[in-house]
């Protein structure tokens, strides 16, 4: 039997509380909109930029990822979400820097995360910000 004053660690706090659960209405949001997106590029005009819009729908598959990650409970949610919302901001760096300084290297039309994601506004750069930084906020102290 543990000592009264040993100390455990506190279980995580659920993602899906609080402002967590817009956290995830935004990423269901992007996650719709980006595979529907990529859906429709990659059905009607795939010749066209075909790396572009197989990285949008990469984009769009990892943005579900996210979101069953942080709206499940569990620690495979958290992990699933933590992988999820990583490969999400490297997505985003390396595909922003890349398309940044080479434009039209992935073809003529943009992927969610070219430029940084500039033509969602930005979001695509601050919503994994924010996702890693909820997580590690309810993390398990």
């Amino acid at each position: 039997m543990p000592e009264p004053d040993e100390r455990r660690a506190a279980p995580p706090k659920a993602t899906a509380t609080g402002p967590g659960r817009v956290l995830i209405a935004v990423y269901g949001i992007f996650a719709l909109s980006a595979t529907a997106r990529a859906g429709v590029q990659i059905a009607g005009r795939f010749s066209e930029a075909p790396v572009a819009y197989l990285l949008s729908g990469f984009a769009g598959l990892v943005y579900i990822l996210a979101t069953l990650g942080l709206a499940g409970s569990g620690p495979a949610a958290r992990r699933l979400a933590w992988v999820a919302v990583g490969i999400e901001m490297v997505g985003v760096l390396v595909v922003g820097t890349i398309t940044a300084f080479v434009p039209g290297e992935f073809g003529p039309d943009d992927t969610v995360w070219s430029v940084y994601g500039r033509g969602y506004g930005f979001i695509p750069l601050i919503l994994p910000m924010i996702g890693l930084w909820w997580l590690r906020r309810t993390r398990a102290r």
